[in-house]
């Protein structure tokens, strides 16, 4: 749970302080002042006795809107409860210059470490789920090549989406749609990996935080259930109907036999309204099925040979771009959580779309 306190200011002049209380912990002596370039913000918290709290700050006055401070230094991350404590902003590392009468700052305390939280934006929400960092054996000896060989990774703690991104959010940050099949609540298909850094500049604008693409080291290992994980070879399941939309299942009868694009089109598969499988045991939705994933990985068939053991990024180059999970019009061989795939960045695909990720502060 996080708690926020707000203060306005005038002529960056601290006249009020307003704090919101907390059962666990609350804000205390909140003041501002300015030395020079720098806003200096004098606080206190209290909190239980050894917990930690990381700290972000926001600006909003009515002629210049929210301003996300970047360039801060003092007590930021880890934050102990006591008095005193001091964040300085170096304005102009950020901007020429500040000026206006009304402005007001605000300051948000969360427990350190990843927790479950709900994003709103611009009327759309979104959820995302605490993954605790862990070890666990990335690849499959049984699959294609390129998950070969099957190696250790260890993973700092992350928060993933617990769904695609849907066409709701994406009209909500890029105010279009470039989906083929239309729907609020579906997963929004047709955006390349070079779309989707636009989407997420625009949405960190938005909201102040840091999201990205999950690396596929994050995106297998939250598939796979994290430190939660039953070894299922889907997410969440050895039954892929349990969990995935995918090409046998997808449309208005479940179908049989190979793999066969006519039988797909005449059965009129299609994407679903994200969230109703089963989740996995992180609760995470449609990771084997719906619509493939971009990971912010380049893609090299030989990586895992000499893939870093701590937080790997993939490849420091290449052409294609790795995408990961299953689809509503794949087989099940390729909904596996260890199943590798990649693309040119700058191509779209009716099956092909994302889950978001974001590293605590």
């Amino acid at each position: 749970m996080k708690r926020t306190a707000t203060i306005p200011l005038f002529l960056l002049l601290i006249l009020t302080s307003l704090c919101s209380f907390a059962q666990q912990f609350q804000f205390t002596g909140i003041r501002v002042k300015q030395d020079g370039d720098n806003v200096t913000i004098i606080y206190g918290i209290s909190g239980k006795s050894g917990e930690t709290y990381d700290i972000s700050v926001s600006c909003t006055s009515s002629e210049q809107g929210t301003i996300v401070p970047h360039s801060l230094s003092g007590d930021l991350k880890n934050v102990s409860p006591g008095t005193n404590k001091q964040i300085i902003w170096d304005v102009l590392k950020d901007r020429k210059q500040l000026t206006g009468s009304d402005f007001k700052f605000t300051l948000e305390a969360v427990p350190t470490g990843v927790q479950d939280y709900t994003e709103t934006v611009n009327g759309a929400s979104f959820d995302m789920v605490a993954v605790e960092g862990g070890t666990f054996q990335m690849g499959s000896n049984d699959g294609d090549g390129d998950e070969k060989p099957v190696h250790g990774v260890t993973l700092s703690d992350f928060c993933i989406g617990k769904t695609e991104v849907t066409q709701d959010l994406w009209q909500a940050v890029m105010g279009n749609n470039p989906s083929y099949f239309k729907g609020d609540n579906l997963p929004v298909e047709r955006v390349s990996w070079d779309d989707i850094q636009e989407f997420i500049e625009k949405l960190n604008r938005l909201t102040g935080k840091h999201y990205r693409l999950p690396t596929e080291a994050e995106w297998e290992y939250a598939a796979r259930g994290g430190k939660k994980s039953r070894g299922y070879k889907y997410s969440g399941s050895e039954n892929i109907d349990l969990v995935a939309w995918y090409w046998q299942n997808s449309g208005d009868n479940h179908l049989s036999g190979s793999w066969d694009w006519d039988m797909i089109k005449k059965n009129n598969c299609k994407t679903h309204p994200v969230g109703q499988k089963q989740p996995n045991e992180l609760g995470l939705y449609d990771m084997s099925g719906n619509v493939c994933e971009w990971c912010s990985d380049w893609y090299n068939s030989g990586y895992y040979k000499n893939s870093p053991r701590n937080n790997p990024q993939g490849a420091s180059s290449g052409t294609y771009r790795v995408y990961r999970g299953g689809s509503w019009d794949i087989s099940a061989g390729c909904c596996r959580v260890a199943n590798r795939s990649d693309w040119s960045p700058d191509l779209r695909s009716i099956n092909l779309g994302f889950r978001l990720a974001v590293s605590p502060r």
